[in-house]
C-alpha cells in the first residue's frame, strides 16, 4: 500500500511552511495532507488548545490510515505533539515518525525563557514582524521565503501555545515509541538540547544533523529535508 504522509506544522507557522514537502510528495505518488492546528492557518480565529490540537492530528492520521501506512511528520511544536502522540499508551495508527526541531523538554527555565522573549517580542512596533521578516529574508532560500508566512503568524496563539506544552510528558512518550522514528535538527539549532536523551530513550530512532541549518531545517534546506522523507518512507515500503 502507498504511504501516506501527514504534515503537521511548528508554531506561529501553518501548513502552507510545507509546500515544498507537498510538492515533492505529490511528485512523488504519496498522498498527503498538512494540517492547520487551531488558532493557526485557516483557523487563526480559533483558540488553541492542546486538546484540539491532538484532535487535529488524530483525525487526519485516522482517516489517511484507512488508505495506507501513515508516515506522521512534525516539526518543532508540532514535532512534540506528535511526540505526545504517537508515543500515547495505546499507539495510533501511526506507522513511523520524523520529529524536526523539537529535541528539548519544554519545561522550566527554557520555556520560560522562550515566552519572556515571544513577549519582547510582542512589545516592538509591529509586534516585532519587521525583525522576524528580516531574519528570515536572510537565512531562507527563494524557494521558500513566501510559503513560511504564507498562511500568516499566529501572534496570539504564540503565549497559550507554548504555556500548554509544559504539560506534556515527553520523555514517557518518546520511551514508547516503537515505530520508526527520525529525529531531525539543524545544526545550530537551539533545541538540540536533549537530542542525545531523546534519541537514547525512542527504541528505535535515529538522528539526523543537517550542517550549516538552524531551527527551521525543513524550509531552510527543503531538499535535505526531502531527503529524509524519502528514506523514511522506503523504510517503511519495505517493512
Amino acid at each position: 500500500m502507498v504511504v501516506q504522509v501527514v504534515l503537521v506544522h511548528g508554531i506561529r507557522t501553518s501548513a502552507t511552511m510545507w509546500r515544498a514537502q507537498v510538492g515533492y510528495l505529490e511528485a512523488r505518488g504519496n498522498p498527503v495532507t498538512a494540517v492547520d492546528l487551531p488558532g493557526h492557518g485557516s483557523r487563526m480565529s480559533e483558540t488553541f488548545t492542546l486538546d484540539g490540537a491532538m484532535k487535529t492530528i488524530d483525525e487526519t492520521v485516522t482517516d489517511a490510515s484507512a488508505r495506507g501506512p501513515v508516515l506522521l511528520v512534525g516539526h518543532s511544536m508540532g514535532g512534540l505533539l506528535c511526540l505526545e502522540y504517537v508515543g500515547a499508551e495505546h499507539p495510533p495508527p501511526v506507522a513511523g515518525l520524523i520529529a524536526a526541531s523539537c529535541t528539548a523538554i519544554p519545561r522550566g527555565v527554557g520555556l520560560a525563557a522562550y515566552r519572556l522573549l515571544a513577549r519582547g517580542f510582542d512589545s516592538l512596533p509591529d509586534r516585532g514582524m519587521w525583525l522576524t521578516n528580516r531574519m528570515l529574508d536572510r537565512i531562507l532560500p527563494d524557494e521558500t521565503r513566501d510559503d513560511f508566512g504564507a498562511g500568516g503568524y499566529a501572534l496570539d496563539a504564540q503565549d497559550t501555545a507554548l504555556r500548554s506544552l509544559s504539560v506534556l510528558d515527553l520523555l514517557a512518550a518518546v520511551g514508547r515509541v516503537e515505530v520508526p522514528l527520525w529525529f531531525v535538527n539543524g545544526q545550530y539549532d537551539q533545541l538540540r538540547v536533549n537530542e542525545k536523551l531523546f534519541v537514547g530513550l525512542a527504541p528505535h530512532s535515529e538522528l539526523v544533523v543537517v550542517p550549516r541549518t538552524t531551527h527551521h531545517v525543513t524550509v531552510m534546506r527543503p531538499q535535505v529535508f526531502n531527503a529524509v522523507l524519502h528514506l523514511a518512507i522506503t523504510t517503511l515500503e519495505q517493512t
